[in-house]
């Protein structure tokens, strides 16, 4: 008999519950994954836990906020007691900003720095040494082709999406000898909910106008879909992907090369 992927895998999302979050958490499900959903807004973590369900997954949501240090080594404690043990980390969970460095408030970069910076280093904090304990593990952070490129008006985004790139490669060489993987991958625009949202509060009445512009930047003329993102993500969590550490994947519609 043939098992799925991720059979017998202990995996750990944050920002589990809505847009490429809640797209991976679905997909490891599917694949045979145990998982367990970090989430703040847990209503909408809950809405896909019962989906998975329904479908016959296995998922837990834990209610945490990822830049609250002893919160996630609490939850992350929690899972391992749980478990046994955690495979696969994926450090989904940010915020947005628009702006430059002058309209750019320091509120505005700590905000972000709490969430997308120290979040990550949170989960892999809390994370690594129990993956070192039992012999390696796979961790995949979202990062963005912000962190490769200057892009207009995301100042505090492209500063902690550039963070997420290096602490990447970071946590990929200090811990290679001990069997984890460490790889990140850097979407373009992707169609979430939050870009639904994002054109209606701030664009009212041209709503179709701006999706269009924002969907034209990548030259394949659309926007990334959650799915699209999680499958990628899935592989470089596989065993499939054993011999790749330290490397960051473009998911863009060729906006890194082609432009």
């Amino acid at each position: 008999m043939t098992h799925p992927r991720f059979h017998n895998k202990i995996a750990v999302v944050t920002g589990g519950g809505s847009g490429i979050g809640a797209a991976i958490t679905k997909q490891l499900a599917a694949e045979g994954a145990t998982v367990h959903a970090i989430e703040l807004e847990t209503e909408r973590a809950d809405a896909v836990a019962h989906e998975i369900r329904e479908s016959g997954g296995s998922i837990t949501v834990h209610t945490c906020d990822v830049g609250d240090h002893t919160a996630m080594a609490d939850a992350i404690s929690t899972i391992h007691n749980q478990a046994g043990r955690i495979d696969i980390l994926v450090n989904n969970a940010g915020i947005a900003h628009v702006g430059n460095l002058e309209n750019t408030t320091e509120e505005d970069l700590d905000r972000l720095y709490r969430v997308n910076v120290k979040g990550v280093y949170n989960g892999m904090h809390a994370a690594v040494p129990h993956m070192a304990e039992h012999g390696g593990g796979a961790i995949l952070n979202l990062a963005s082709i912000a962190s490769k490129l200057g892009i207009a008006d995301r100042f505090a985004y492209s500063t902690t999406k550039g963070a997420v790139l290096t602490m990447t490669y970071s946590v990929a060489r200090d811990y290679v000898d001990a069997g984890i993987r460490c790889n990140c991958v850097c979407p373009a625009r992707v169609h979430t909910p939050f870009v639904d949202r994002f054109i209606r509060e701030n664009y009212p009445g041209q709503e179709q106008q701006v999706f269009d512009k924002l969907a034209a930047y990548q030259p394949m003329g659309r926007m990334g879909q959650p799915d699209e993102i999680a499958r990628l993500a899935l592989f470089l969590c596989s065993d499939d992907a054993g011999f790749i550490t330290g490397a960051a994947y473009d998911i863009d519609g060729g906006v890194t090369n082609l432009r």
